[in-house]
């Protein structure tokens, strides 16, 4: 039995402690929401503040929104760090850009704590059943004393080496490829409208045709439906998207696909859609042409 705590119980972070509590571990969860926290104690979460029991954690999960709150929760006047027990690790689990990871990694090390480069993928459906992928890099020691915690919340764990950055790398290509998909997938779909497709034979047909992609099979079923409760908001993306082409630019790397991608986001956010699922951006293509998705009445 480990002694696990979780800072970031949003979507991701909640679904993730459940897990690692169902596996038998004891959790302390932490979120600028105290509603959740009381929920999740409720569910048998430690009664006691994560910031009080950090002495006596083996690990820390870190499931916030980029690399400035990761930053902020691990090294600020009160950051974690410097409450954690000498070979605790950290898991670092946002998607920041790699030179932030290999930054944070030194630091870590420098107070003779263990830290892994951890982002993941999967959606929260996945997060709440222990099988998410993570995309992990770190010192053997530091995979060592995080087994436990990522056998509880992945059902993979691609071991990408052992330098901290390896996995953020890793998640940006990934990143790339799934909002590329998403917007794609808003895209084909309206597209498909203009032509007398509608969404549902769209969904049923591509899904089993050589244009489907996972991101296709899981969003569209959002927009055939008309439910926008955001699974992974709109305003993600801009933020994704954005340590993409950060990361492209340094390498002197093109990246249009992404960039277009990016624009369409960026588009939905300003339609006021950031807050909703990140199949609403199939809502920009829509209005762009005069279409009326599903629910979005006559």
């Amino acid at each position: 039995m480990s002694k696990v705590g979780f800072i970031g119980l949003g979507s991701m972070g909640y679904g993730m402690a459940v897990s690692v509590l169902k596996a038998g571990h004891d959790v302390w969860g932490h979120d600028v929401n105290v509603t959740v926290v009381d929920r999740f104690r409720d569910q048998g979460g430690q009664p006691e503040a994560l910031f009080d029991a950090a002495p006596m954690l083996d690990a820390l999960v870190v499931v916030v929104l980029n690399a400035t709150q990761t930053e902020t929760v691990l090294s600020g006047p009160d950051g974690m760090m410097s409450r954690l027990r000498e070979r605790a690790v950290i898991l670092s689990c946002a998607t920041v850009p790699p030179a932030f990871a290999r930054r944070i990694d030194i630091e870590a090390r420098t107070r003779g704590l263990l830290y892994l480069d951890a982002p993941i993928s999967g959606g929260a459906a996945k997060a709440a059943q222990g099988k998410l992928t993570m995309m992990a890099s770190g010192q053997p020691e530091a995979f060592a004393a995080a087994r436990p915690v990522l056998d509880a919340m992945a059902a993979k764990v691609f071991e990408l080496g052992d330098t901290a950055g390896a996995g953020s790398a890793m998640k940006a290509a990934n990143q790339m490829l799934a909002g590329i998909h998403i917007a794609a997938m808003g895209e084909a779909l309206t597209f498909g409208m203009t032509q007398g497709i509608a969404p549902a034979t769209f969904l049923d047909v591509i899904s089993q045709s050589a244009g489907t992609s996972w991101m296709l099979e899981n969003r569209a079923p959002h927009v055939v439906a008309g439910d926008y409760t955001p699974q992974s908001a709109i305003n993600i993306w801009p933020k994704d998207l954005g340590i993409v082409l950060d990361i492209a630019r340094e390498a002197y790397f093109g990246a249009p696909l992404a960039a277009a991608a990016m624009q369409q986001f960026l588009a939905a956010a300003g339609m006021g859609l950031g807050a909703e699922d990140d199949a609403a951006v199939a809502k920009v293509y829509a209005r762009n042409a005069g279409l009326t998705l599903p629910g979005q009445g006559s």
